[in-house]
């Protein structure tokens, strides 16, 4: 069975971030693809002090959710990401987690489906779209859409479940995702993945 996790980057476990989660959840089910709920945005995380040690240990330096959650994405077919707007931005919190995260592990993550999903009251919702995607495009995760940019607004979670073309956006998103992950999977069993060049790094140390 094919597996997702949901990173929550919202302080509140039962806010707007998580009923966007939640609705996506319920399409998981119905398409029998497992899901876990992960709560990262009221943990005490640190960001990455670029020590390197991970390069020598595998795993982060500090051991916090961070360790805690990388064997679970290696094993998992798709990651989605979900975060509240913070002045035009991701709550800090996920962002910190996230440059750990993906910057500590060593596991491909070529061809795992990622999707971001942010909660807004009114503005910042694209900008905050745009920033947790390029943690997916930079790793080679196809990026999953809908049928509109994967955001719900709201002040509160019962204000978001007013929001009947997020929610909407949501489920159509939940779908498009469930569809990715078989298909990828189907296309693995038959032919692998494809090849993944890493000999070219542009560095210019000379200045010129």
């Amino acid at each position: 069975m094919s597996k997702v996790i949901l990173l929550n980057g919202s302080p509140r476990a039962n806010g707007c971030t998580a009923e966007a989660l939640g609705e996506m959840i319920k399409v998981f089910n119905a398409e029998r693809v497992e899901t876990e709920l992960i709560q990262v945005g009221s943990k005490d995380i640190r960001g990455c002090i670029a020590c390197g040690q991970c390069g020598k240990l595998g795993k982060c330096v500090f051991d916090d959710p961070v360790n805690e959650v990388a064997p679970k994405f290696a094993e998992a077919d798709g990651l989605v990401i979900g975060s509240p707007v913070y002045y035009g931005s991701p709550n800090g919190n996920i962002l910190s987690f996230l440059d750990r995260l993906f910057y500590s592990t060593s596991f491909p993550k070529h061809m795992k489906v990622g999707a971001a999903v942010v909660s807004c009251r009114r503005g910042g919702n694209t900008a905050s779209f745009d920033v947790l995607n390029k943690y997916f495009t930079i790793s080679g995760m196809p990026v999953a859409s809908s049928t509109y940019w994967n955001q719900v607004h709201g002040f509160s979670a019962d204000d978001v479940k007013k929001d009947a073309e997020g929610l909407q956006t949501m489920r159509n998103l939940a779908r498009n995702m469930a569809f990715l992950i078989r298909a990828i999977a189907a296309e693995k069993a038959r032919s692998g993945l494809p090849e993944v060049e890493r000999g070219s790094f542009t560095s210019f140390p000379d200045g010129k």
